[in-house]
């Protein structure tokens, strides 16, 4: 759905896709797509139009939205494992102290989170729609 209205994107005003028009172009039932929009709409990700010209829409430039703020706003913190949850709030462990593996799991964590944060949805549209939009595409950074 978000690389769908990432590749609609365009500078000076977004254009609204219906949920209907989405659903076909990815082959997935429109009432998981607004599903997804909810969360999406209340993280400020997407923006919603009403009317017979109305839909949805990303709410900011696709380089300004990571894979890791998408993510969050759908499934909440990142925790490949209930004791690594990035969420301070979250219940820990009774086993934290005496765990040997939780520090592989925050660093399994940490390292998904790292591609997640420096990841974009224009990261993510194919290099045509990038020309057609006026994005340059990223040159990757060496590891």
């Amino acid at each position: 759905m978000l690389v769908q209205l990432a590749r609609r994107w365009r500078l000076d005003s977004p254009v609204p896709v219906s949920l209907a028009e989405v659903a076909i172009d990815e082959a997935l039932p429109r009432a998981y797509l607004e599903q997804l929009a909810i969360p999406l709409r209340e993280a400020g990700i997407v923006a919603s139009t009403r009317g017979a010209r109305g839909g949805y829409a990303l709410a900011r430039d696709p380089r300004e939205i990571t894979l890791g703020e998408a993510l969050r706003a759908l499934e909440g913190p990142l925790a490949p494992m209930i004791c690594a949850s990035e969420d301070p709030n979250h219940v820990l462990c009774d086993r934290l102290g005496a765990c040997s593996v939780n520090s592989l799991w925050v660093k399994v964590r940490d390292a998904i989170s790292g591609v997640l944060e420096t990841t974009t949805l224009a990261d993510l549209i194919p290099a045509p729609h990038l020309i057609e939009l006026g994005i340059r595409e990223r040159t990757p950074v060496p590891a």
